[in-house]
C-alpha cells in the first residue's frame, strides 16, 4: 500500500492523529487500513483533508458541524425530526395557564438537568 501513516498524514496536513481518527470516526475521511489495522492515507484522503480544512475556514464551521450535516444525511428519522423541530411553533400546553407557562417551562427544565427543588 502506498501512503502515509496517520502520523505522517498529521504532519503533512496539520491536523493531529486524534483529530485524524475523530474524522475518521464522523465518516468524513476513509483512509485504507493495511492488514495489521494500520491508518494509509493517500491522496484522495489528504486531498479531502485539504478541502475539508478550506470549507471550515470559508464557512467558520467547526468539524462537529460537518460531523452534523453528514448524520441528518445518512439518517432520515434524525433529518425529518429536525426539519418538525425547526418548522414548530412554540405552544403553551393547554393545561397550563398562561401566567404559568414561563415557571412550568423553568421547572421542565430543571427536571431534565437533575436539578428539580
Amino acid at each position: 500500500m502506498d501512503g502515509l501513516t496517520i502520523n505522517e498524514a498529521a504532519q503533512t496536513t496539520g491536523w493531529s492523529a486524534r483529530m485524524l481518527r475523530y474524522v475518521e470516526q464522523a465518516g468524513l475521511v476513509s483512509p485504507e487500513r493495511t492488514g495489521a489495522g494500520y491508518r494509509i492515507y493517500g491522496p484522495g484522503e489528504l486531498q479531502r483533508l485539504a478541502t475539508l480544512k478550506e470549507l471550515l475556514t470559508r464557512h467558520d464551521l467547526s468539524l462537529s458541524d460537518i460531523a452534523f450535516a453528514r448524520r441528518l444525511e445518512q439518517d432520515e428519522r434524525l433529518a425529518a425530526d429536525v426539519q418538525a423541530w425547526l418548522a414548530a411553533t412554540p405552544e403553551r400546553p393547554a393545561e397550563v395557564a398562561p401566567g404559568d407557562w414561563l415557571s412550568f417551562e423553568q421547572l421542565r427544565h430543571q427536571r431534565l438537568l437533575g436539578i428539580a427543588p
